[in-house]
């Protein structure tokens, strides 16, 4: 098990966008091990997703998977899956709104609206292309973490600050809007 430092937010790297990564790098035992360190890293943050420049790689990588995360008790499980060169596009205008956190915004959480189903068009670490309609709150997770991969963290996707403070305050059963 290999656990990579996660960066946060305030470091410059964050906010560069990655680069496409070629099919040629897919057999290489650095791209082997750096899919093995996301999904130890995520794991052991209790992520629900990460991106690859969230651990100071460059490159459109995410993997996302989670089975009774604790730090999202109440939402469904989101399968294992590696995702590269994501392609995005919203199919409705219809938001739905969610409090997400973020491993690079620790003991944070904001109330963000995304679109509530996209098409994704994507490549897996084996080469295969996928093209999919994504809901709900898989929908949520893949649009967070591809966000990543723009230089966008979820906080820049705030409309109101008032819906953005500390996991222990907001937990804490207070009205925020107060």
């Amino acid at each position: 098990m290999s656990v990579r430092k996660i960066l946060r937010m305030g470091d410059s790297i964050l906010r560069q966008v990655s680069i496409p990564v070629t099919e040629n790098e897919l057999q290489t035992k650095e791209f082997k091990k750096l899919i093995r360190d996301m999904f130890d890293t995520m794991r052991h943050a209790e992520g629900v997703g990460l991106a690859a420049p969230q651990i100071g790689i460059l490159k459109q990588i995410v993997v996302v998977g989670s089975e009774d995360n604790e730090r999202y008790p109440d939402t469904p499980n989101v399968p294992e899956r590696v995702i590269l060169n994501p392609i995005i596009t919203p199919l409705t205008k219809d938001t739905s709104g969610f409090w997400e956190g973020c491993l690079s915004v620790p003991g944070m959480r904001g109330y963000v609206e995304r679109p509530n189903k996209i098409r994704m068009q994507w490549m897996d670490e084996k080469g295969d292309r996928f093209d999919e309609t994504i809901d709900g709150y898989k929908a949520v997770v893949y649009q967070h973490e591809c966000d990543h991969l723009s230089g966008i963290l979820y906080v820049d996707r705030l409309k109101d600050t008032k819906l953005f403070g500390f996991n222990d305050t907001l937990d804490s059963g207070r009205n925020v809007l107060d």
